[in-house]
């Protein structure tokens, strides 16, 4: 089934000429000429396969791309292949700003009702969560993104912090976020800031205990979705009323909100009357407990703006959020099937960096969506699609015309 569905045509399909064209244009970044033959949307689609084929040199990639490229009349007969040295500097009059403004048009949620393992009732489930990226230790980068630890414990490459929204069910990236890994703004809860606003009230987020703040579950909270997060042991959950499903509700309450004011809204959401938001917010609690690979136990601490049982018991949430593992698959994708295992990207210069992960976020999400659509059709769960197969069977079709399909 699927091999018939594969094609290097999945970069175009999934990212089309004309979104292309207005991201360029929106970002400013037109051909300064007629006829150059390194156009602006010719360097798009070099990006992303950039992230297709990790292991071969620019000339050898552009040289992959040709074929293809001209079957969606994005080349001209008449062009030379480029030098490696043509398309730094193409890649470089490029930016990453058109690839940042096309990711964020093109990466929409793909699962549709009948996606096996995308739902939780009729909330779509997404998941938040970050990983790191080594970058080349140039002088450049290492300012721009700084290195990890310290002393003996330094990371010994330049680092990014990719923190990204995903789909649940599909893997698919809806939203990225990027920063370096040292200095105030460089944690996950800062860059997922950023990720919040995507979020609508059909919409389930999942995330892990780092995520977790007053502000940020406020700012979460208030989009409208629907929210179940893990907790750290430290975080207070007073009891405000048990629920029948062994979970219970609990007030959320800001941390400078201290003493007697702090008793005064507890004793309130006790009484059954409405608390001011900005200042807390009732919670319901899931706790169970794991049991690890070594046989130890582990306490889970959950809390959901689902306060009534009624639309989701905590048997249901509990299973729900054991689908957050799918957003460590999604980025495990990204950082071994696609781009390598150990492998440190290519760029010298933090834009070019950028430019090359907002490549790899698209070429993902192309291939994600084709595994979801096909899953769907075949009705199965896309986590029975593997991944590294896909990659396989679309970077083997590259040579096969028939299957440049526009």
């Amino acid at each position: 089934m699927l091999p018939d569905w594969i094609s290097l045509g999945v970069l175009a399909g999934a990212v089309p000429r004309d979104v292309v064209d207005t991201a360029v244009a929106v970002c400013g970044r037109g051909a300064k000429r007629a006829g150059g033959k390194l156009p602006p949307h010719v360097m798009v689609y070099f990006a992303m396969a950039l992230a297709l084929f990790a292991d071969d040199d620019y000339e050898e990639v552009i040289s992959r791309l040709v074929e293809p490229l001209t079957a969606w009349g994005c080349w001209d007969d008449e062009w030379e292949i480029p030098t490696s040295g043509g398309l730094t500097q193409a890649r470089a009059r490029l930016g990453y700003e058109p690839l940042a403004h096309l990711f964020g048009q093109v990466a929409v949620p793909v699962a549709t009702e009948l996606t096996r393992g995308a739902w939780l009732a009729d909330r779509r489930l997404l998941a938040i969560d970050g990983f790191v990226w080594d970058a080349p230790d140039t002088p450049e980068n290492v300012t721009a993104f700084g290195r990890s630890g310290s002393g003996v414990d330094q990371s010994a490459f330049a680092q990014v912090r990719v923190v990204t929204l995903s789909e649940c069910g599909s893997h698919a990236v809806l939203g990225a976020r990027l920063g370096g890994v040292v200095g105030p703004k460089s944690g996950e809860q800062t860059l997922a800031r950023g990720l919040y606003p995507q979020l609508d009230e059909d919409m389930l987020l999942l995330a892990d205990r780092g995520f977790y703040g007053f502000a940020d579950w406020k700012l979460a909270a208030d989009t409208g979705a629907a929210l179940l997060w893990r907790v750290k042991s430290d975080v207070s959950l007073p009891l405000v009323a048990w629920c029948d499903d062994g979970s219970y509700l609990a007030l959320v309450i800001d941390a400078k909100i201290r003493g007697a004011a702090r008793e005064r809204l507890l004793a309130a959401a006790r009484a059954g009357e409405q608390v001011d938001e900005d200042r807390a917010r009732l919670v319901r609690v899931i706790q169970y407990e794991v049991t690890g690979r070594d046989g130890d136990d582990e306490l889970i601490c959950l809390i959901t703006t689902i306060v009534d049982p009624g639309e989701a018991g905590a048997a249901e949430l509990a299973g729900a959020y054991q689908q957050r593992w799918e957003h460590e698959t999604g980025n495990d994708q990204l950082k071994t099937h696609l781009r390598g295992p150990g492998r440190v990207l290519r760029s010298k210069s933090p834009d070019m960096v950028r430019q090359e992960i907002y490549g790899y976020l698209l070429t993902h999400y192309a291939i994600s969506a084709l595994i979801c659509r096909a899953a769907t059709e075949a009705d199965i769960d896309p986590d029975r699609v593997k991944f590294l197969r896909t990659v396989r069977l679309i970077r083997r079709r590259i040579a096969d015309p028939a299957a440049f399909s526009p």
